[in-house]
């Protein structure tokens, strides 16, 4: 995602808003796996706890996440993802439970 005005607060840094929601996004693409969004689809895995931690932030650049299992259930599933400054620093530490319709 990259760094640029509509995402950033007024001191010029990310607003911790639009890294939980790139967090949430890439967590509930790691759930999906990797299946299109489709509106009116069944089983979408709808996030229930979002617990995050905001850990730093950046003014420029490209920020990456990457979502890695925790607890991969029949219904319920567990999230870790991890946000990253283009230097690599950790910006956020986002655990995510999923519920899924299946």
């Amino acid at each position: 995602m990259p760094v640029q005005a509509g995402i950033q607060n007024p001191f010029g840094t990310i607003h911790a808003g639009a890294l939980v929601w790139f967090a949430d996004v890439i967590a509930t693409n790691l759930v999906l796996g990797g299946k299109p969004v489709t509106e009116g689809m069944d089983s979408f895995p709808v996030a229930v706890t979002l617990n995050a931690q905001l850990l730093a932030n950046c003014r420029e650049g490209l920020v990456t996440a990457r979502a890695t299992w925790v607890k991969r259930g029949r219904r319920v599933s567990t999230v870790r993802t991890l946000v990253s400054s283009p230097d690599g620093k950790v910006l956020m530490d986002l655990t995510s439970t999923h519920i899924s319709a299946r």
